[in-house]
């Protein structure tokens, strides 16, 4: 499935990152805990540099706790720190200012060194589109200061946002990378809607989801769909899904649009269970 895109206001996003780097004391980039390989911009690493950084994995709430843990002992390394939250409700906030502390800790001294005592930390936010970023902002800010949509490349225009933490952070723009390293990374943002679905093949996408989780996740799909089995063709499998849903059209024909929206919506709002795409 090839998959690219990138809108010019993606490359321009990538060169403000680069010139606004020395205006920010550290980077928070977002990522989908369900996806956290795929959800990473490798773009990010090269035009963040040595910068301090605080990776979240959103969504957290989504996955298999075990498989995120895993993944948070694998990103934390010298420099960089990893950590589970869910922005939508607040969960792992509270966190976030003590881990900017740790990983600033030496610049914060030389600062109260000099007698500074309240230290305004700040940050750029960073993330692909639709990882839950503009939602991160307005929790932190706590009013609806940046907009916020279920459809990718909503922000679009660079901000500061002033939150109670003394932290003051610049928003950026959701930001993908010209070429996908393989397959497997575009179908993985498909399926959690950092790829606008129009663009897509709605159906070829629903069908490869289903062909993933019946491999890792077959008895999710047989309790939530009340399906007997999943079968050796992804295809059976949908099929069925479909005729318990009533998803099917005159003639007895399986609907297969509307099957496939549903299917991906129900995977996007965690109603087929806690799923981790990626493993470390």
């Amino acid at each position: 499935m090839a998959i690219n895109w990138f809108p010019g206001h993606m490359k321009k996003t990538q060169r403000e990152i680069k010139e606004n780097l020395k205006l920010v004391d550290a980077v928070i980039e977002i990522r989908d805990a369900r996806i956290p390989a795929s959800s990473a911009n490798p773009d990010i690493d090269k035009l963040v540099g040595d910068k301090p950084r605080l990776i979240l994995l959103n969504k957290s709430d989504l996955t298999e706790a075990k498989v995120t843990k895993e993944w948070i002992k694998h990103l934390t390394k010298d420099n960089v720190m990893a950590m589970e939250v869910n922005c939508l409700k607040g969960s792992g906030l509270q966190k976030i200012k003590p881990a900017l502390n740790e990983l600033l800790k030496e610049k914060h001294e030389r600062l109260k060194g000099k007698g500074l005592k309240v230290i305004m930390t700040r940050v750029m936010v960073v993330g692909i589109p639709n990882v839950g970023k503009s939602t991160f902002i307005n929790k932190m800010a706590k009013n609806n200061i940046a907009q916020t949509g279920d459809r990718p490349g909503v922000t679009k225009s660079k901000r500061w946002i002033k939150t109670a933490m003394d932290i003051e952070m610049l928003d950026t723009p959701g930001v993908l990378w010209p070429k996908f390293k393989d397959d497997e990374t575009a179908l993985n943002l498909a399926f959690t809607g950092a790829i606008r679905d129009e663009i897509m093949d709605i159906e070829d996408l629903a069908y490869r989801l289903i062909e993933r989780l019946q491999e890792f996740y077959p008895d999710n799909l047989i309790e939530r769909y009340k399906i007997d089995t999943v079968y050796d063709n992804p295809l059976e499998t949908m099929d069925a899904i479909a005729i318990k849903r009533g998803a099917i059209m005159k003639g007895r024909e399986i609907d297969y649009n509307r099957i496939s929206v549903i299917i991906l919506d129900e995977f996007r709002g965690g109603k087929i269970g806690n799923i981790s795409l990626e493993r470390p």
